[in-house]
């Protein structure tokens, strides 16, 4: 069962053709300008996202896409922003949101006061801070010079008026629910299943250090790629979803890749299919299928020059991936014997399961995992260095 795609011809694509096994996890590499973009997004993608969900995506050209009876939902997870404003933060992206405040809402003071979900909203009317009209933030207009936003003086960043944060839920308000993490937030609701599935998604692809309510804002691509994953994650699977992902392990630590990838497998052993576009070596050599490009940049590039397993990617001499993921794998006879029938067909191949190895040596430089203050701490060194 393999989803095929004719002819491909957009920017520098010479006609290609693609083949991508059903159920399995295929990542899609080669040199930047090899043509993987134009051949996964806006051509694969789009070409299903308009058929199957209805979209109006414009179409690199192509002769045809067959298979997609095999598909019933397709899904691109990149890394453009979950939102363009203050307002819109991980909990309300998510759908978190509106099981808390149904939750807040069921405390018996907030009963006796007969407060709805909609009071615990900082977007309404009557719970929210009308000094800052929940914003938590003043805007201050500067002439010739960026505006600046300080707290509010009324609610002091809170967002919400007096009266809503006097409601608390085992001690704590609903701001102080927003400024919790997620660990540290699944703790609380941990009986509650409700809000705790959504949590538990939210630390399954390794975000479980970042606010409830932190601001879309101050989300980087990559964690802003993964709470689009983990919304995908918390919904109901059939089992016949296409994810395209691109370069979803851009910023992470091992560790964090490494969680990823289960996420990825997880996706995959539950039948769907999941294209991933990527440079990382630990996540190529786990895929189940590869499909190179190249075998340079530009109008060099734009032909496939391989597809298989990475066994069959490391043997191809013509391939820069293939150089450099022969010396990731083991050797010839550690590695599991397969049928010489299946040996170069996607549709045969069975889900692999490898664990990412760390490198065993590391250049000297802040490496941590995600979000423990590298930057933070690498300027502040730099500043001594050059006070000095």
């Amino acid at each position: 069962m393999t989803l095929h795609l004719r002819g491909a011809s957009g920017n520098n694509l010479k006609g290609v053709d693609l083949a991508i096994p059903s159920g399995l996890l295929t990542c899609v590499t080669g040199v930047s300008g090899s043509g993987k973009s134009t051949l996964i997004n806006d051509t694969l993608f789009s070409l299903a996202a308009n058929e199957i969900n209805g979209s109006s995506h414009p179409i690199a050209p192509d002769k045809e896409l067959d298979g997609l009876d095999l598909v019933d939902k397709v899904v691109d997870i990149d890394q453009s922003p979950i939102g363009r404003t203050p307002r819109s933060n991980p909990a309300t992206y998510t759908g978190l949101f509106t099981p808390l405040r149904e939750l807040f809402a069921q405390v018996p003071e907030a009963r006796a006061r007969g407060y709805s979900p909609g009071r615990f909203s900082f977007n309404v009317r009557g719970g929210r801070c009308e000094a800052c009209q929940g914003d938590g933030l003043i805007k201050v207009e500067m002439h010739f010079l960026p505006d600046v936003y300080v707290p509010c003086d009324v609610c002091h960043g809170k967002r919400y008026n007096r009266e809503t944060l006097e409601i608390l839920y085992k001690g704590f308000n609903i701001n102080d629910v927003l400024e919790m993490t997620v660990e540290d937030a699944l703790k609380l609701f941990e009986p509650v299943p409700s809000i705790a599935r959504k949590l538990e998604t939210l630390v399954d692809v390794g975000l479980s250090y970042i606010k409830l309510g932190q601001s879309a804002t101050t989300l980087s691509g990559g964690e802003a790629q993964r709470v689009k994953l983990s919304k995908e994650l918390s919904r109901r699977d059939t089992g016949r979803t296409l994810y395209i992902l691109d370069e979803p392990t851009t910023g992470l630590h091992f560790h964090d890749i490494e969680a990823l990838l289960g996420v990825l497998h997880k996706l995959r052993d539950e039948g769907n299919t999941v294209v991933v576009i990527e440079h990382n070596l630990d996540v190529i050599k786990t895929a189940d299928w590869i499909v190179d490009l190249g075998p340079e940049g530009g109008h060099r590039g734009g032909t496939i020059l391989v597809t298989g397993t990475p066994e069959d990617v490391a043997a191809c001499p013509q391939s820069y991936t293939g150089q450099f993921l022969a010396r990731m794998l083991p050797s010839t006879s550690a590695r599991p014997e397969r049928p010489a029938a299946v040996a170069n067909t996607p549709d045969a191949r069975p889900p692999r399961k490898v664990k990412p190895e760390k490198p065993a040596k590391v250049a000297k430089k802040a490496v941590a995992a995600s979000s423990t203050g590298k930057a933070s701490k690498t300027a502040a060194a730099n500043k001594k260095k050059k006070d000095a």
